[in-house]
Order: C-alpha cells, then structure tokens, then sequence
C-alpha cells in the first residue's frame, strides 16, 4: 500500500494513477489526492447514514409483516410506508434542465449494448457497432427461416443468401419507397440532377421522399454507397459488383450497413468480476484507452491475427457537394457501482474500506477528462460532457449524495459544474414509488431513467420477504406490480421533460439465440415510449435497429403524454401467491432456480466471467449477470423462508443441479465440477450461502457474497502457485 494524503491505496491502483491517469490531465497530483482525501474524510459517513437508513427501513417492514396481513390491509400498508419515510411526499411539478448532451440521448432513438468494460475486445466491439451489417445479422440468426434449403450450414447457401436479400429490401421499401415499383427490380442506383436515380431494367425511378437520401461515396454515377437517413437514423446501400455477394446481386449491392447501438454503456458493475484493485485497474486501464482511443484487442481469428481498436468517423459528399462525417462509434456511457460496496484497494484516514461508488467516480471521471480535452484521436462527446449510469440507488436522498459526489468530483477535477452527467437506473421499489422526487435530485444533470426486470424483481422479493410466499419467477413479468412499474417509469419521465434532453430507456433482451422472437417482441418497448433499450450483442442492436425505422418514438411519446396516471397503488401490489403449488410444480420452479444460479455462480467466482450466456435447465442461452442472480436466489429465500420447501430439499436440489452445469460445462478444460466434492467448491458453497443466508443480506444484494468467495477463490489460485 502507498501512502498519500491519509490514504493507503494499493499499489497497482497508485501507480495507474501516478502514471497513466493524471499526466495529460490538467489536474496535477498534489492537487488529485488532496482533493480526493477531503471527499473521502468528509462523504464516506454521509454514504454510511445512507446505508443505515436502508437496513432501518426493511426492519420496520419486517416488523409490519409480521404483524399485519397485506391483503386485508392495503390502506394501512401504504399508510405505513408514508409514515416511516419509505414513500415520500409528492411536491411540485418540474421540468429538467440538462444542457450540453450529445444527439444520441437527446435526438437519437436506438439500441443500447450494455458490455463489461474490463474485457477489451468486447468493449471495442461494443464501441464500434455504431455500425453493423443487415446482411450478416439475418444471415446467422433464426430470423431467416431455414424452409426450403435455406438451412445456415458451415458454408455460404445461395438460397438462404436470396432470403436475406429479399427481406432487405423490404425493409429498403418500408424506409425509402420509390415513387414506382420496388427496390427489389433495381437495377442500378446513381446520383443525377441532385436526386437519387434508380434504373429498373428500362425504366427508371426516384426516392418518394428525395429528402432521404443525404450522402454518398464515389462516382456520382456509380456510387460505392449511397446513405439514406429515416427517423434520424441512417442506412447505407454498399456497392460492389466484384465482391462475391455484389457479383450476384442485379443492383450490385453487397450489403446493407445500418446504424445499430447508438450508445452503449461500459459496465464496471453488475456484468464485470473486480473485487480487487488487480481486477479494479483492468477495468480503469479500459476505460481510459477507449477515452483517449489508444485501446486495443489482439486476438486469434482462424490463422490469423486480428488488432481491433476503435473504428474512425464515416465521411460522404452531400448530393449538392458539401462533405459530412457521421460518428463511427456508439456514444459511451460508463456504469459505476452503486453505494454498498466498499473496496480494499483504497483504505480511508481511519484505516477503512472505502465505498468503491465513491472511487469509481472520481477515477472514471479523471479518465474521462482525456476526452473532453481531445488527448485521442477520436472523441466520444462532441458536447463534452461525462455520462455516468449510477445503479441500486433507493430513493432521492441517495440520489442527492450522488449530485453532491458528482459536484464534488467536478471540483477537484476543474469541471464545469454539470459537466458529469447522470443516469439514474429505476431497479428498487424505494425509487419506483419516488422516481419524479429522483430526478428532482438531479435535474441538471440527468440523462438516462431506464426500467429494469431484473434487480427490480430482486428487491420486489427482498423488500416483502416476510409478507407471503411470492408467485412463480415466470409469472412477475405479467403480473400488476411489474406492469405498473413499467408505465409509471415512462410516465414520470414524460412528465418531468426528459423527451429532448434524456433517454428512457427499457430492459434487456435476454435470449441472444432467439432474434426472430425479439424482432416480434422488442417493438413493444417503442411502443411503451422507451427511445432506448437494452440489447445483448452488436447482432442484435444491428436488428432491434430496424425498429426504430418502423415507429417514431417522438411520435409515441407525445401520444403517450396524455395518457400518464398515477400507478403506485398498483406498484404495491405484491406478487404474493395463495395458489396451492403441487409437489412437482415446487421442485421444477426449484430446479429452475438452482440451475441457473449456480451456472452463473460458477462462472463468475472461479472464471471472473460477470455476464455471459448461461444455458439454463432447457439448455437455452440466456445472458446471466448479478441481476438475474439476485432474482433466483432471493426466489428460493422466499420459498424456504415460507415453508414452501424445507432446506435439506434445496441442498438436495442443489447438489443435483450442481451435476447438470457440470455437465455443460465438461467441453471446458478450465472448468473444475462442482460435484467432484461438495463441500470444497467454493462455487457451489457460494451459492448455497446466497440461498441460505439470503433472506439476511443488504437488500437482497449478491455482491457481499459473491465478492467474498472470488476473493478466496483467487487466494487458493495464488497459495497453489
């Protein structure tokens, strides 16, 4: 540990710092740590107050429950939650205030990719699918059907080709439509008399729109591409009659390249493994590189080597001539932690864990400074701003540390005050019932209010733990709480004026194998006033993209505007359950649980892997990450807790499940079976404490647990070496 300002700090987290943080900075080192001592001396209390206050809350919920029957006493409830502080009052209407934020979450509606930033290459893929082939994306997924000979295979079917070929220009007619026919008898497209010309065998046509087209490379008369632009996004037509897709193709088109993941988030928190300053400094390192543009991936790929690093702007000529350049990368928001953690790496004047929230945003804030001052060779924001996504927030007096964290930081950096920007994840019941007293908290600042199934499901169980056994996991995304928790958000947003200067966003699509099903289904967070959401790979976002093509949210969100209500009584509808559940009904939701928990408790206490796609007990793929653990764990708390099964059921459970993810894991020759010996894998003891002792951890939460036994599993890796 080294020594500076009344702070220990570890050394690989100093030396970072020392060397690669602050020079280009503008901040000096005298000036980083004293600043950073001074935060530290004076808001670690205030972050511990805060923490007390939420243990103080669940115990007198506790306490109600187990007095009271919920049911036969709603009135009395809401009463309670009003009286204790829980539900705060209401005060008067506002409209936020946020200035100098990028198009893309002011103008731009689109995916979003939520990607752990301590993995470099999917970080820069992550960046980088700004951009993403049409042609690609329905090619490898089952949104192309595999009927008639179109099957996938190991190499290049023609039919399947024609299938893909085919829905693209559909999609061609849906957000460009000629004046006569379809896209699909083009023969050639050019640029003549300042209007897009497209020939069809003898005849030919224009754009019914002429404004759609704003760009194009190459020879007027024989462009390489042409760029059309439909609800502010942009699509670009490629051209190339040698390449092997173009050569066949009438119009000499070989693809289709569609502005995909306009912004994306670079997660330090639920998707990423870093419970030291080792693990910290991978994730730190990242960020910098991708804020000053030097971060790279080498990888093998086939025989040959791939360097990734991040894509440059996209320049075309404008039909009348002039030049315009389009941003070649995602904008990059960066998730920190929330306030519960505490970290070894910084140890405070009284020789304590300092709450690694607070650390996470003086560093990523330094480290993003290289952007606002141009040390790279590419930018992120053109407004220069800082966009920070601060997660598991309960309620606005938390919210209100974080603005004070935020000014605080701003200072020591020499930021313009709401130069760091905020994005406030709706994912407690604490801040669902108080979201508009939330953003009031941060109404200079806020960029970003999202819902979120998954932790808001974890704390839903957590908070009425004592209230009742809850219903079946599959059965919380129909049920009344979650659909008003769902409206209500995009309603607080709508009218606290976040259309124009913030995103509202929507969860993740969690079943990367199934693109077909989310193509029918993820328009509905369009359709529900999201202008973002969630997706799990740059395929992905390259498909959900075409959503955004069919509906303007700007449209939808003006609708919606007059449809907004007050929902909290239905918020507070619990999920509780008086169905009488069979005996086979009880251990399938169990093996359910205990499967997917473990198969991601595995991976992330002995792999460091914190988000990937887990097969569940069906043997689909579903993206795992804390969130999704807290669900599963909390879920089986609830149910021993309630006598719905007893503890030597679930251990038994356990043990079997433990023996199906060995089995799907057994092509991995890192992967160490958990049923190989019970009793000393830290994995699958790991996920027995989550179980057992979840009913008394902070709010439901993993990370205690789960942070713990990483870090004994990295002490037996380092005692063995």
């Amino acid at each position: 540990m080294i020594e500076r300002n009344g702070l220990n700090i570890a050394k690989e987290l100093y030396q970072f710092i020392e060397d690669e943080a602050l020079p280009g900075s503008h901040v000096s080192s005298e000036e980083f740590w004293e600043g950073f001592s001074q935060l530290i001396l004076d808001m670690v209390p205030k972050n511990r107050d805060l923490l007390r206050r939420r243990n103080q809350l669940q115990e007198e919920i506790d306490q109600w429950h187990e007095y009271n029957e919920w049911s036969e006493n709603r009135a009395e409830y809401e009463a309670f939650l009003k009286d204790i502080g829980y539900w705060e009052s209401t005060m008067e209407p506002f409209t936020i205030t946020t200035s100098n934020v990028d198009d893309e979450i002011t103008i731009l509606a689109g995916p979003q990719l939520v990607v752990p930033v301590n993995n470099a290459r999917y970080a820069l893929n992550a960046a980088n699918a700004r951009w993403g082939s049409l042609y690609d994306a329905l090619y490898g997924t089952d949104v192309i059907d595999e009927q008639d000979g179109a099957e996938r295979g190991t190499t290049y079917n023609p039919q399947r080709g024609n299938k893909v070929v085919e829905y693209a220009r559909q999609f061609l007619d849906q957000i460009a439509p000629l004046e006569q026919r379809s896209h699909a008898f083009s023969t050639q497209y050019r640029i003549e008399q300042n209007q897009l010309v497209v020939v069809q065998g003898t005849k030919q046509t224009v754009l019914s729109a002429p404004s759609k087209i704003i760009g194009f490379t190459g020879d007027p008369s024989s462009p390489t591409a042409i760029l059309l632009q439909n609800n502010g996004l942009h699509v670009e037509i490629q051209f190339d009659r040698q390449h092997p897709i173009g050569m066949t193709d009438q119009a000499g088109i070989k693809d289709l390249l569609i502005e995909s993941a306009i912004s994306t988030i670079m997660d330090c928190e639920d998707s990423v493994t870093a419970v030291d300053a080792e693990d910290k400094v991978i994730v730190y390192r990242n960020w910098l590189g991708l804020m000053n543009g030097t971060l790279k991936a080498t990888f093998k790929k086939g025989q040959h080597e791939v360097i990734r690093t991040l894509n440059e702007d996209r320049k075309y000529q404008t039909i009348s001539g002039d030049e315009i350049t389009l941003r070649g990368r995602s904008l990059l928001l960066v998730r920190n932690v929330g306030h519960l953690m505490t970290s070894n790496m910084i140890l405070n004047q009284h020789n304590q864990e300092v709450p690694e929230g607070i650390i996470d945003t003086v560093i990523t804030s330094l480290l993003a400074k290289h952007d606002l001052l141009g040390n790279g060779n590419v930018r992120n924001s053109e407004k220069r701003s800082v966009y920070i996504v601060k997660p598991k927030m309960h309620g606005s007096a938390e919210v209100a540390f974080a603005n004070e964290l935020f000014n605080r930081v701003e200072d020591i950096l020499g930021l313009e005050r709401y130069t760091l920007k905020i994005g406030v994840m709706d994912e407690e019941r604490r801040t669902s019932l108080n979201l508009e007293n939330c953003i009031r908290e941060v109404k200079d600042r806020i960029v970003f209010i999202n819902t979120g199934f998954l932790d808001r499901t974890g704390d839903e169980i957590h908070t009425s733990m004592l209230a009742g056994p809850v219903i079946r996991k599959n059965e919380m995304k129909s049920s009344k709480w979650l659909q008003a928790y769902e409206k209500s958000n995009v309603d607080t947003g709508l009218n606290c004026g976040l259309p124009g200067r913030a995103q509202i966003g929507k969860g993740m699509w969690a079943i990367p194998g199934h693109m077909k099903d989310m193509m029918e289904q993820k328009v509905g967070h369009l359709k529900a006033g999201g202008n973002t959401a969630w997706v799990p790979s740059p395929t992905a976002a390259t498909l959900h993209a075409l959503h955004y093509h069919q509906l303007s949210v700007k449209e939808v969100q003006e609708i919606l505007k007059n449809k907004t209500r007050d929902r909290n009584a239905d918020i507070l509808t619990l999920p509780i359950s008086t169905e009488k559940w069979s005996a086979n009904d009880i251990q399938r939701e169990l093996d359910n649980n205990a499967q997917g928990l473990l198969g991601y408790v595995v991976r992330w206490v002995e792999h460091g892997i914190g988000c990937s796609k887990v097969p569940d007990v069906h043997n689909v793929g579903l993206m795992e990450d804390r969130a999704t653990l807290r669900i599963s764990s909390q879920h089986m708390t609830n149910w021993l807790h309630h006598g719905i099964c007893t503890e030597s059921q679930l251990l038994e459970t356990l043990k079997r499940m433990a023996k199906v993810v060995d089995e799907q894991n057994n092509e991995d020759p890192t992967y160490q079976p958990m049923s190989s010996d019970f009793e000393h894998s830290i994995a699958f003891q790991a996920a027995c404490e989550l179980v057992l002792q979840g009913k008394n951890q902070p709010n439901g939460y993993t990370e205690p647990i789960l942070h713990r036994r990483r870090q004994e599993y990295k002490n037996r890796l380092y005692a063995k070496n």
